[in-house]
């Protein structure tokens, strides 16, 4: 007899409640294949263990809400269902209750209110629902630290991504809130947001090049050389220098498909080095540690043109 396990639309494995294992026979929590997400739902263990932690994150609010129909999910629970980047897997599922006088915490959920209102918004083709995508954009440039909340608008703002927010709407939605919190930090988001960006990798770069003092950098620039058109992450137009931040999804795959990619990357690099000038590449562990970031630029010849804003860079140890 096989496990009733569920694909709920949305969720990135089937999901099991324990009530319907029971109907059909089982012990979920007597099963060694099952995988206990929360108190009542089991995933496959073997599928469990293949997620990243966004992935395991996003099937954990899908198990809550196969427990709390009428859940309405807010800040990082609400980024993830809306597609919007997550950092790490969040400890905690966020909930929003507009009824409640003050927030509450139990267990690994936190139950948040507010004196705004938020509009609610049904999450695709599922029964799920959650603070609009423009709400939780702000709500969450209010609490994460600058740079992953850069990461965060940015992809809001990126059609690329399939998110429609423009940076006025969410600077409006933030002006008529009465909520304080982070307003400076707000104006800094909506100060540098860019659609342009194409990784969260490419946007909290971008903030740790502007704390570190370095020239600022043009985005995506377009460059057709040897027939082949490139664009780069990021382009120093004093010395024609280039610097790539890379996000390891796009070599995920089978070996030939990694393989491909790498050699489409190498010769990629090879063209850009033979036209232009200096040549950076780092990852996004480069980018938070800030002196591995600094140092490949500084080899490069990108130009420190202020001293380095050393507050902002402590904000990237923040764990939010």
């Amino acid at each position: 007899m096989s496990l009733p396990l569920t694909p709920v639309n949305g969720a990135p494995i089937a999901l099991l409640r324990a009530s319907d294992a029971r109907m059909a026979g089982f012990r979920p929590h007597a099963q060694p294949q099952l995988h206990r997400v929360r108190h009542g739902v089991y995933a496959q263990a073997d599928e469990w263990a293949t997620l990243a932690p966004w992935g395991r994150y996003l099937a954990r609010v899908h198990a809550y809400a196969l427990t709390s129909s009428s859940a309405v999910f807010a800040l990082e629970s609400a980024a993830v269902l809306h597609g919007l980047p997550v950092f790490g897997e969040p400890s905690s599922i966020h909930l929003f209750d507009p009824d409640r006088k003050r927030s509450v915490r139990y267990g690994d959920v936190e139950v948040h209110t507010s004196r705004d209102s938020r509009e609610i918004s049904p999450i695709g083709r599922t029964r799920l629902l959650a603070t609009s995508l423009p709400e939780t954009v702000v709500d969450l440039g209010r609490v994460l630290s600058p740079a992953r909340g850069l990461a965060v608008v940015d992809a809001s703002l990126s059609a690329r991504m399939g998110h429609a927010c423009c940076l006025d709407q969410l600077a409006s939605i933030a002006a008529a809130q009465c909520a304080r919190r982070g307003v400076r930090v707000l104006e800094w988001l909506w100060a540098r947001a860019s659609g342009v960006a194409e990784s969260v990798g490419e946007s909290v770069s971008r903030a740790v090049i502007e704390w570190c003092g370095f020239d600022e950098p043009a985005l995506q620039e377009e460059f057709h050389f040897e027939g082949e058109t490139d664009r780069p992450d990021f382009f120093w137009r004093h010395g024609a220098m280039v610097g790539e931040s890379d996000g390891y999804g796009k070599y995920d795959g089978d070996a030939e498909k990694i393989k491909s990619a790498l050699i489409r990357e190498k010769t990629r690099e090879d063209r850009l080095r033979r036209h232009l000038g200096g040549f950076a590449r780092w990852d996004m562990r480069d980018a938070v540690r800030v002196d591995p970031l600094a140092q490949k630029l500084l080899a490069a010849g990108v130009q420190v043109v202020a001293d380095p804003q050393r507050a902002m860079l402590a904000t990237l140890s923040r764990h939010r």
